[in-house]
């Protein structure tokens, strides 16, 4: 595109400059051939008034060597009344050009070797005609074309070279977003997903660029939601792998009951690798698409009635307020099912059989509140946990759990806390914008503002 830019340029100035170059040093040429004439009639008018007067010949040599150069000037007065014809000076011109002057009257100019002469009648005082023949050389009628012609040329290479230099900034302009466009594709199909094209250039190569940086953020987000589902479908398998992990434990000793027990210890290290690897790159999930969403009462009943037979194998007293009516969130039941599958797993994986844990329902005018306590021991380092594919680091936690339970809150305009509980463990507080719009999370002091349904049931 570049060179072609060019191109076009040299050829368009090209074609300018002859345009007005040829024209221009042929009217440089006929002035300097009219300013030899002029000047050769002038001398030839310089002799006319000695002719008018006399026709000697000793006077009439004074007066042409006045006038012009012998070599140049030459006078031819015909002959009449008893008078000898005399001619003064070299005569270059035929007898016939002469005479043809002589019998016309006007002035003629013809072409000799070496240049031109001006043949210019004079009337002389017998009457007779005589002619003044002046020498015009070739060089003095071409007096300054040459140099004139160098000009125009230089002028007219200058003009291209400055349409190159014009052309090649232009093209330079056009071709770098290109290029850096190519570029920025290549990157993209190599797997460097940050790749980006800056939004410069001509319009036609701008929009170019926000068509493919939108198409790389398309990219992005979609692999993004690929990764995050494979690690939410891993994560979630993590809930019937804390079942077997706890019907192991029970197995009591022996052979099989090792084989079991290890089994499902490997088991949850493959799931563990697999969340991790699916998550190396950060995601972003969507926001619920329109009429999304469940009755948030039901879904704690129906996981609650599942972590309930595990807690009493394990001695564990279980609280669930908040339930007894509907209370609809703008969440998908699996992703809220998820995100307390996570919450309670996590209470069994991390605290002593026999800890009891409790799940509270708040419903508000614009929001709902979803409370996970336990009496276990705390988490001592909460934003921690909450880091993004990172868990405690002592007991391989992948630290996941929170996150797909802060990104559920967050697709929403809510968000998640953790605190101390009044159980004396863990609280784990789960925001959730009914409108999607500014929200104002409640402190612990502020829970006045919801409305709580229900009452503590002890399973």
């Amino acid at each position: 595109m570049r060179w072609a830019l060019v191109k076009v340029c040299v050829a368009v100035t090209a074609m300018v400059v002859v345009a007005f170059a040829v024209p221009l040093g042929l009217v440089i040429r006929e002035l300097a051939r009219d300013r030899a004439f002029s000047n050769a009639e002038r001398e030839a008018a310089a002799v006319a008034p000695a002719l008018s007067i006399t026709t000697d010949r000793d006077q009439l040599e004074r007066v042409v060597a006045s006038a012009g150069s012998d070599d140049g000037m030459a006078v031819h007065i015909p002959a009449g009344d008893g008078e000898q014809a005399v001619d003064l000076g070299r005569q270059r011109a035929s007898d016939a050009d002469v005479a043809t002057v002589r019998g016309l009257g006007r002035a003629s100019t013809t072409e000799v070797p070496g240049g031109f002469t001006l043949l210019q009648p004079t009337a002389i005082g017998s009457g007779a005609i005589a002619v003044v023949e002046v020498y015009v050389p070739q060089a003095e009628v071409g007096n300054g074309v040459a140099t004139a012609w160098a000009v125009l040329s230089g002028v007219g290479l200058a003009l291209i070279v400055g349409s190159v230099a014009v052309a090649d900034r232009l093209g330079v302009r056009m071709v770098k977003p290109a290029q850096r466009l190519v570029e920025s594709a290549h990157e993209l199909g190599e797997g460097k997903l940050g790749a980006r094209v800056p939004e410069e250039g001509p319009k036609e190569l701008r929009l170019a660029a926000t068509a493919f940086n939108s198409m790389a953020d398309q990219v992005v987000q979609l692999l993004a939601n690929e990764r995050e589902l494979a690690a939410d479908l891993s994560h979630r398998l993590r809930t019937p792998l804390t079942v077997l992990r706890l019907n192991a434990a029970s197995l009591g000793d022996g052979p099989a009951a090792e084989q079991t027990r290890a089994a499902v210890e490997q088991l949850e290290r493959e799931v563990d690798t697999i969340i991790r690897t699916a998550r190396e790159a950060k995601p972003q999930t969507a926001a619920p698409g329109p009429g999304a969403g469940c009755d948030a009462a039901e879904v704690v009943r129906e996981r609650m009635a599942f972590w309930s037979a595990l807690a009493e194998d394990e001695g564990r007293k279980v609280r669930v307020a908040g339930v007894e009516r509907p209370v609809r969130i703008p969440v998908a039941r699996a992703d809220l099912a998820a995100a307390l599958d996570a919450l309670l797993g996590n209470v069994f994986r991390h605290t002593p059989e026999g800890t009891a844990f409790a799940v509270d329902v708040h419903n508000g005018e614009d929001a709902v509140i979803v409370l996970v306590s336990d009496a276990g021991p705390g988490i001592p380092d909460p934003e921690a946990a909450m880091a993004r594919g990172r868990g405690s680091g002592s007991d391989g936690s992948t630290g996941l759990g929170l996150d797909i339970v802060r990104r559920l809150a967050e697709s929403t305009g809510g968000d998640v806390r953790i605190g101390s509980s009044v159980l004396g463990g863990t609280e784990v507080r789960i925001w959730i914008q009914l409108d999607g719009g500014a929200r104002t999370p409640l402190g612990r002091g502020h829970r006045g503002a919801m409305r709580r349904r229900g009452i503590f049931r002890l399973v």
